[in-house]
């Protein structure tokens, strides 16, 4: 057996190189994904294991669809299903393998649903189609000792999806309020988190967060202060300019935390009362 820090990088690899075998078609979309871990589930649920496994590592069946497959791992992170190649696959303990940005994500799987029935993570992806890091996106079930997951790769999202995202965040505080907006704002699994994007808002009086939809805990912490990597006090313009002119955009270089690297970013900013709310995209 290998030498301890070395078994990572050859699980990593060995995870790749399988899974590629099935990411030579073309992406399924997110309501693609969902129609197959929903039929999974239920096929779990009225088959039982016995029959769910084989089907879901048939690589010519139902639960394998262009770059979409069902996979399943115990509660020790080994691999009891996975339709991208189940003779690499099954039986392989991925606990402690992690995704492209370092994050645990088997472990992640495991403590997301160990107080839910149904989840849904965010990690980074080699995409062997496209052979970049992409974000994807899984949503999972665990059924007793199993968690079975179905995860797409998360489209890049662009100016017009974040203006979007912009105007439903402005309409949805204008019709349930500030309390219930922001609240909606800060929920991980709502309609305000999209792929790549999310809403924030900031208090105009005292620059704290009023919301921050990739991390809500940050709610109630100084925003004004914030400095983007290059130094630009990026949150305070972005108060000035909703002060001044009640929208507009601000560029900055920020770590984006779906792919873990700096890059680009444009956010777009608009005053709603006395708070700012704010929908940025990653430029490439």
């Amino acid at each position: 057996m290998p030498p301890r820090s070395f078994r990572a990088p050859l699980l990593g690899l060995t995870l790749t190189l399988a899974t590629g075998a099935v990411l030579a078609g073309e992406h399924a979309t997110p309501r693609e994904a969902r129609a197959l871990f929903d039929q999974a589930v239920s096929y779990l649920q009225a088959n039982g294991p016995e029959k769910a496994w084989p089907a879901f590592n048939n690589r010519k069946g139902p639960f394998v669809r262009k770059d979409l497959y069902v996979y399943v791992i115990d509660r020790q992170g080994t691999y009891v299903a996975n339709g991208a190649a189940p003779e690499a696959l099954v039986g392989l303990k991925v606990l402690d393998s992690v995704d492209a940005a370092g994050n645990p994500l088997f472990r992640q799987m495991l403590a997301v649903t160990e107080k839910q029935d149904e989840a849904r993570i965010r990690y980074v992806w080699l995409n062997r189609q496209s052979n970049h890091v992409e974000p994807k996106v899984a949503w999972l079930h665990r059924a007793g000792d199993y968690v079975l997951g179905v995860g797409y790769y998360a489209p890049r999202s662009t100016a017009d999806d974040a203006r979007k995202l912009l105007d439903a965040a402005s309409a949805q505080l204008r019709r349930v309020g500030a309390g219930k907006a922001f609240a909606s704002f800060n929920d991980v699994r709502g309609s305000f988190i999209r792929d790549d994007l999310y809403v924030f808002a900031v208090d105009l009086q005292n620059g704290q967060f009023l919301a921050h939809g990739m991390n809500p805990k940050l709610t109630g912490t100084d925003a004004a202060s914030l400095h983007d990597v290059e130094g630009r006090p990026l949150v305070r313009q972005m108060i000035e300019l909703a002060k001044a002119q009640g929208e507009g955009t601000v560029d900055y270089v920020w770590r984006n935390p779906v792919t873990n690297a700096v890059e680009q970013k444009r956010t777009f900013i608009r005053r709603e009362q006395d708070s700012l709310i704010g929908v940025g995209f990653y430029r490439e």
